[in-house]
């Protein structure tokens, strides 16, 4: 069978990385070849472990500043933005790293040739992507079928995004400004020649009666022959939102929620240590240096205690103490424990700038060279809080499985939570981490904490 051809998420993303290489590999070879840029010479024999290093800091730097994020990479303006921020960085570490990058020229204008050579060319080999690849052609062709109370929010969301066209949706209404609506008890999925023009199919078969389900099943069979694929609503939804959905929390949420195979993994878990440990001697090294500073700023503009700290709950829901910068005014609290909310009126000014650049939570540092936190896991809530909220969402006490974090997939992804249903929002994206814990899970938190503390997002 010969279905539509497609660029997923991650083939997108890989495709952007390895062109954007090649293209920045090719521009210095023919740079070297017809123009007067001598800085980096082909003939050298250490051009192979020059070009890497470049190739790792384009592409670490690249994560940062979103250059391979598909939204970012769809609009001229920010893609222009996002490449002249990674060309920069990668050119000012590249040079001051001369011990394994080429040494520095006689000719500094070469360093703007240098700058030039790599922003030029991806500029516009992105605006080709823009005007080509990036087109409803290559979208994910997709079919829905379901109840609208299950579908429809996920409908109008993947309607207004750039990655998948609705082909048709079968459901039992038609949903608001959503095209391609069938009566799921009156129209058969093959009417539609599916397994011709169709990548995939969504399926959701909770509230649908017996009958109809009976003759999905049926159908399904038949497309599945074809070689059509068949996704659960559930494992779309995980897909697309990177957190597990509402109905996995359920009586049988064992069927849908494990732990990743490298929570016992010991390499993993000594690896993870061990990052702990250096980066927290670093960042307190890094804070001990900063605190004349920050002993300044908080005399004038927090006027009280530099440091306080709180009880919070832990691995195992174990208490410990946890250390930070004060933020707010003094009793910012009055006898009861109150959730931080964004744009929160207690924060003095010396704060807001202390929690916009994360220094509020540095002596944190100390947390996890004891091993009370990690790097990455689940913010630790205080206790006050837990318990209401275990009480009000039984399955809260799973995120107490793995140690609490400095960073985690939940704080990217949803910073703030001050009521019931945030907060189990934001448990399912813990549950998310938890159940896909790996090395690259981690290391993309990081890359998302780096870019959310230098945009002053999730304040």
């Amino acid at each position: 069978m010969s279905q539509k051809n497609y660029f997923n998420i991650s083939e997108r993303k890989l495709f952007l990385r390895i062109i954007d290489v090649l293209i920045i590999t090719l521009s210095i070879y023919f740079s070297t070849k017809f123009l007067e840029f001598t800085y980096i010479n082909f003939n050298k024999p250490y051009i192979v472990s020059w070009l890497l290093l470049l190739t790792i800091y384009y592409l670490i730097f690249g994560e940062i500043f979103q250059l391979f994020n598909l939204n970012v990479s769809n609009n001229r303006y920010t893609v222009v933005r996002s490449i002249v921020l990674t060309t920069f960085t990668t050119t000012v570490f590249y040079i001051f790293t001369p011990y394994f990058s080429p040494s520095l020229p006689a000719n500094r204008l070469q360093i703007v040739y240098f700058f030039l050579v790599l922003t030029v060319p991806v500029i516009l080999w992105r605006f080709i992507y823009i005007l080509t690849i990036f087109s409803p052609k290559y979208f994910k062709t997709v079919v829905f079928v379901g109840h609208s109370n299950k579908i429809s929010k996920m409908l109008q969301q993947v309607n207004n995004d750039n990655f998948h066209y609705i082909k048709a949706y079968f459901s039992d209404k038609e949903i608001k400004g959503v095209d391609g609506f069938h009566d799921i008890s009156k129209t058969s999925l093959k009417d539609l020649d599916i397994d011709k023009n169709v990548n995939e199919v969504i399926i959701s078969k909770e509230n649908l009666s017996a009958n109809i389900v009976n003759n999905l099943n049926l159908e399904l069979i038949y497309l599945f022959e074809k070689g059509v694929n068949i996704v659960s609503f559930g494992k779309f939804y995980e897909d697309v939102t990177v957190r597990v959905p509402r109905e996995y929390l359920g009586s049988n949420f064992y069927d849908h929620i494990n732990f990743s195979k490298n929570n016992t993994n010991r390499l993993y878990l000594f690896g993870l240590r061990a990052t702990d440990v250096v980066v927290a001697v670093s960042g307190i090294i890094i804070f001990i240096l900063l605190i004349p500073f920050i002993f300044i700023g908080n005399f004038f503009g927090n006027k009280g205690p530099l440091f306080y700290s709180q009880i919070r709950v832990g691995k195992n829901g174990k208490h410990f103490k946890i250390y930070k910068l004060r933020s707010m005014v003094k009793n910012a609290e009055s006898g009861k424990a109150i959730w931080a909310q964004k744009n929160d009126t207690r924060i003095t000014t010396f704060g807001k700038f202390l929690r916009n650049t994360r220094l509020d939570e540095v002596p944190q540092f100390f947390n996890i060279l004891k091993g009370d936190m990690s790097i990455i896991g689940p913010r630790p809530e205080r206790p006050e809080f837990v318990q209401d909220l275990e009480n009000q969402i039984p399955f809260y006490a799973i995120r107490h499985v793995v140690r609490p974090g400095l960073t985690g997939w939940a704080q990217v992804n949803y910073p703030y939570a001050n009521t019931i249903e945030e907060q189990e929002t934001k448990l399912r994206y813990d549950l998310y981490y938890i159940k896909e814990r790996n090395g690259f899970l981690d290391f993309k938190i990081l890359i998302k904490t780096a870019t959310t503390i230098l945009f002053f997002r999730g304040q």
